[in-house]
């Protein structure tokens, strides 16, 4: 299990800052300071939490490096409860009652759709991070193993990468050739 939970520290960090900078958008946005703290409070924890499940899933394999869909569909639902959870939250704290704009539906369907930004660069962060951070975990087996995913993926896209600039430049030549036998 500690294995695991190491693991988990860059979804967490990502979700948890997240929530945080959310809050102080809150504040800039000319909410009071208390409904600006409760908000970041309450959506710092459910990124945080969800980012914790994202690593851990990478962790048990069921999500891959490089791979969007699964993880894009992981948000689109669990970026909406995390927003629901803060509202209600935030609400019932604030004001002792909750309110969602276009009520919960249309606020679940918004939230959805804002999801797949959020994902993206969710995903983007942790891709970035993640390696660095199992570099530094040499004594936990599933880091080295999903380092080494890691270091697969990172292998075959510089391979296609490279493929594509052989045939840009041989592609660049024949042009050249072409236009020299006129």
């Amino acid at each position: 299990m500690r294995h695991l939970t190491e693991l988990a520290l860059p979804g967490s960090l990502i979700g948890v800052v997240a929530g945080a900078m959310a809050g102080g958008l809150t504040l800039l946005a000319g909410q009071p300071a208390g409904w600006a703290a409760v908000s970041a409070l309450a959506l710092a924890l459910a990124l945080g939490l969800l980012g914790t499940g994202y690593s851990m899933l990478l962790g048990h394999g069921l999500f891959r490096p490089g791979v969007f869909a699964p993880a894009g569909l992981y948000w689109l639902a669990g970026f909406p409860l995390a927003r629901l959870f803060q509202e209600t939250v935030t609400g019932l704290t604030i004001h002792g009652q909750i309110y969602l704009p276009g009520g919960v539906g249309g606020f679940l369907a918004y939230q959805a759709i804002v999801s797949l930004g959020f994902a993206i660069g969710f995903i983007w962060l942790h891709e970035r991070l993640m390696p660095h951070w199992l570099m530094r975990l040499k004594g936990n087996p599933k880091a080295r193993e999903l380092l080494a995913t890691y270091v697969v993926h990172a292998e075959s896209m510089w391979t296609a990468k490279e493929r594509r600039r052989a045939q840009v430049r041989a592609q660049r030549a024949q042009s050249r050739a072409q236009r020299g036998a006129r």
